[in-house]
């Protein structure tokens, strides 16, 4: 149950930058949101009050589903568009 927040972090992060025009400020803001939520879920699940190594399985939570939103979210751009 503690993983449903980075997982859901994740997608909402990835969806969201998808607004962005530009590949680097993208990335750049991708990276940023997931460090700041996997901080965040570290927090909430209480993990961070043991070490702060949990901040980086976290992260990486949140980076793994925000990068499957932005791949899922650009193949399903791709499928509507040629189908047109």
């Amino acid at each position: 149950m503690q993983e449903l927040f980075p997982l859901a972090a994740g997608a909402l992060i990835g969806l969201a930058v998808q607004r962005l025009r530009s590949p680097r400020l993208r990335a750049g803001v991708l990276v940023i949101l997931c460090l700041v939520f996997g901080v965040l879920a570290s927090y909430v699940s209480g993990e961070l009050a043991e070490s702060w190594g949990f901040v980086s399985i976290d992260a990486m939570l949140v980076w793994a589903d925000a990068l499957a939103a932005v791949v899922a979210a650009a193949l399903w751009r791709r499928r509507t568009t040629t189908t047109r």
